[in-house]
């Protein structure tokens, strides 16, 4: 629209349009936009020229606190800020009442948001200049960069000035010419000044600030060459540490040379500037970097180009503000496994402890919100504790402002018991009790009390705990505030034996008041829990549970079905803490318990933790005359309790078999079949190949050479030692009395190599055919030589008597090698069968089992 003749004018109007509020996303001020539309109007009043802007307003709250009334805040803002309308008082008011809840977690966001802006990085001494940039003098500036250096970095420093303010931003871009020129400048003249490429890069860094420009950036390649900068400055500072070094070397072995010191002092000043400078262009560079690594594409460029292992080199710098930098970028890249897996190869743990405490605010929240990031990894939380975190982190509790953080931070530490020990040694146990006592009637915090349930599984931190009234205030808070985590750690705590179970008297009825169907079903589990934990011999469990009337409410919940998984298994566990007591064992054998367990037990027979627990139930109540005759004569307990002798938990193994070797004292009947039992499974395994080895000799070795059967009948191996129920076959004690069984033969020199002088064990389990194989033997007379030296024509009646009278005293060795005499005569069927049922005896002998593979092997070569 053309403008207005002066005379046409008439008046100018302002108008204020679309009013809106709004909070500060980092600091504690309410936002308003609004707009504003500009009139002219003409001498009739009809609007010649118009223009309309959006604008805002930003109202920060510097008073506004946690006891800040929000109403009368909400009042004055209303009042003297215009732009409000008095009719959204209470929209202002709930904006400043989230502000004033908002928690702090956004403080670091807030840090770094500050580190990053354009304006948080100032020039270097010396490049302050007297002239103030002019948006309009872009092109002079741009000139500039075209003379010598000194020239360029004031033309430089002039465009940062401009590039400082956003505002200024658009029209720099618009210029074909600046950013194209600085990059040229930057790429050809870096290594000539660092303040030159500090400035440039800053410039790049104000664009970098707004992600609309990041691919402005990404163009000119600058994020590759601040990466070439970065390196190439680290080496730099590595060839200057050893200069150094070598003129303090120097100096201290000529300690009276003047020359050498001024040397040293002058090597010192330059030093110092020279990492001053340095530190300055690589925080701006960093910081650079860490703008566009919002990108995950372009942050895996930087990893590609070991931009994890440059961090953690810069962490061996001593400027707080270039590490507060490097940290920051370290923790946003910690999220990525690859990333987390490079600092653990660099060491960055032991770097990083170093940096805790500090007294730079933003440098220590930073630095334990990455250790944070990293204790996720187990390797790593190792590595903090051999770094020493334990007792800083547990200093840092008390400081408010550091509190939450550390306390996430020992919480991981703590998961892992090697180091729950530690805790001990710190103020970290003391310093959360006294967060506890603070709580007052609020719950406390996730992270206080999470904390506290793991180091109460240490004994000697239980202990320190309990010191004072420790227990007895949880207690009340646990009961009062039926707090499940807090009774959580008060089971941990009663689970270990010394004096901290002896607290407990003082709490028992506390516990049992709570065993209830009117309380929260996992607040009872803890309470039972807990009383499960009480093995203390003075407590008298039977008027516990007359007391408070406890026996209905677990027998009902011992019904399969009736109530959750875990809380049917704390009842069993409770069940066997009270089983302990002569009182209760009979008080739960009238109940009818014992019938209900084993109902359960067959519902969770899958269930190894139910098992289990089951079973060690009926291991306390055999101790107990009244429990143990309801077990043994009125229920299927032990045959139960066979059946799990050999399951696969190996504790559940442990239980029954402790269980069932009571109940064979008491009981002869179930005594037997325990035995026998046991000697089965003993010699399953054994049998199993003998029988197999010799079905296949039957199958295999029918026929003799000549292709007629070795029996005349043909029906093959007629005899053998077992019938169908296990039991020995009369026709071998038959041949042995009959003396059917007659062989002779001397001793070959094949059976020397089964001689043993082993004996038999004296402690061995009777067989199940009710003798020793050694008795056996011993109701047979030995055979004896005459005076001459010939052998007298003595006639054995048995093949026992023959074994004896080739062997003399019977030992295992010897009648195997009296059984080899016998198979190199080439017997006859019989004696083979009898053969097979002597080591069929001997197989029960542990010995035995090592040596009758090769008697067997000398059977299938010598007589099939």
């Amino acid at each position: 629209m053309d403008s207005p003749h002066a005379a046409d004018v008439r008046y100018l109007k302002r108008k204020v349009k679309g009013c809106t509020l709004d909070v500060h996303p980092t600091e504690t001020a309410l936002v308003v936009h609004y707009e504003v539309e500009a009139m002219i109007l003409g001498e009739l009043g009809e609007p010649m020229v118009g223009e309309r802007k959006e604008c805002q307003k930003i109202i920060r709250l510097k008073s506004l606190t946690s006891s800040t009334d929000t109403f009368s805040l909400a009042q004055k803002v209303v009042e003297e800020c215009r732009l409000i309308h008095p009719s959204k008082l209470g929209e202002v008011e709930q904006l400043i009442f989230y502000l004033q809840n908002r928690k702090q977690t956004n403080d670091l966001d807030e840090q770094e948001n500050k580190l990053s802006s354009p304006g948080s990085l100032t020039a270097y001494t010396g490049l302050q200049l007297d002239e103030e940039a002019n948006i309009n003098s872009v092109d002079e500036y741009v000139e500039r960069l075209y003379e010598d250096v000194p020239e360029k970095i004031r033309g430089a420093t002039l465009l940062l000035q401009l590039a400082r303010n956003p505002d200024n931003l658009e029209e720099i871009i618009l210029n074909e010419t600046v950013l194209g020129a600085l990059a040229r400048v930057l790429r050809e003249d870096w290594k000539q000044s660092v303040d030159l490429a500090t400035t440039i890069i800053h410039v790049f860094f104000c664009l970098s600030s707004f992600s609309q420009f990041h691919g402005l950036v990404t163009h000119f390649k600058i994020g590759a060459l601040c990466m070439n900068i970065v390196e190439f400055e680290l080496k730099k500072y590595d060839l200057w540490r050893e200069e150094l070094q070598k003129k303090k070397k120097a100096h201290e072995e000529f300690p009276d040379n003047q020359n050498l010191k001024k040397e040293q002092q002058k090597c010192v000043r330059k030093y110092q500037c020279l990492v001053t400078k340095q530190e300055q262009l690589l925080r701006v560079a960093l910081c650079l970097l860490l703008k566009l690594a919002e990108d995950t594409r372009t942050e895996l460029k930087m990893r590609n180009k070991n931009i994890v292992h440059t961090l953690v080199k810069v962490l061996e710098r001593d400027d707080q503000e270039l590490l507060l930098v490097a940290v920051s970028f370290l923790k946003k890249l910690s999220i990525f496994l690859e990333n987390k897996n490079d600092m653990a190869e660099t060491s960055a743990v032991e770097k990083l402890s170093l940096l805790v405490p500090c007294e730079h605010t933003e440098l220590l929240s930073t630095t334990l919100r990455l250790l944070l990031n990293l204790s996720f990894d187990t390797t790593l939380r190792s590595h903090m504790v051999q770094a020493g975190l334990i007792p800083k982190l547990s200093a840092l509790l008390a400081d408010e402002a550091q509190r939450q953080i550390s306390m996430c931070l020992l919480y991981h530490v703590s998961i892992d018991h090697r180091f729950k020990s530690m805790f001990a040694d710190t103020d970290c146990i003391p310093q959360l009790m006294k967060m506890v006592y603070e709580c007052g009637k609020e719950k406390m915090d996730m992270e206080l009390v999470s904390l506290c349930i793991n180091l109460a599984a240490n004994k000697t931190n239980a202990q320190l705990m309990c010191e004072g009234n420790g227990l007895k205030v949880l207690m009340k808070r646990a009961v009062k505030l039926e707090d499940v985590l807090v009774m959580k750690t008060i089971r941990n705590i009663s689970q270990h034996s010394g004096p901290t179970k002896t607290l407990f008297l003082d709490h028992v009825g506390d516990l049992a008041a709570q065993i209830s169907e009117d309380k929260p079903e996992e607040f009872v589990i803890e309470c039972l829990g807990t009383l499960a934990n009480l093995t203390i011999p003075d407590l008298d469990w039977a008027l516990v549970m007359e007391e408070y009337n406890l026996m209905p409410f677990l027998k009902n919940r011992l019904k399969p079905g009736s109530a959750e998984d875990d809380l049917m298994l704390e009842v069993v566990i409770m069940i066997g803490t009270v089983s302990t007591d002569d009182s209760c064992a009979a008080m739960l054998a009238r109940s009818g318990v014992i019938t209900a367990l084993i109902e359960l037990l067959n519902a969770q027979q899958e269930d190894d933790e139910f098992v289990c627990q089951i079973v060690f139930v009926f291991y306390q109540m055999v101790f107990h005359k009244a429990t143990r005759d309801v077990l043994i004569k009125e229920t299927q307990a032990p045959a139960y309790l066979i059946d799990l002798m050999h399951d696969n938990n190996p504790e559940i193994c442990r239980v029954v078999v402790n269980t069932l070797d009571i109940i064979a004292e008491h009981d002869e009947e179930w005594g037997k079949k325990i035995q026998t039992e046991k000697f089965r499974w003993y010699n399953s395994q054994w049998l199993e190949m003998v029988n197999g080895q010799m079905d296949m000799a039957e199958d295999t070795f029918l026929y003799g050479e000549d292709g007629e059967p070795m029996v005349g009948d043909g029906s093959g191996l007629q005899y053998g030692i077992m019938e169908a129920d296990g039991s020995v076959t009369p026709d071998f004690y038959l041949d042995f009395q009959h003396g059917d069984l007659l062989q002779t033969g001397y001793l070959s020199s094949l059976a020397d190599q089964f001689v043993s002088p082993a004996q038999f064990p004296v402690d061995r389990p009777v067989s199940a055919y009710g003798f020793h194989p050694e008795e056996f033997f011993s109701s047979y007379a030995t055979a004896s030589r005459g005076r001459g030296g010939a052998a007298e024509t003595t006639t054995p009646t048995s093949l026992g008597s023959f074994i004896t009278t080739q062997a003399g005293d019977v030992t295992p060795g010897n009648s195997l090698c009296s059984i080899v005499q016998i198979l190199n005569q080439r017997p006859e069927r019989k004696t083979i069968t009898s053969i097979r049922g002597f080591l069929s005896i001997i197989s029960f002998d542990i010995f035995f089992i090592n040596l009758l593979p090769c008697v067997v092997n000398f059977l299938k070569l010598y007589i099939f």
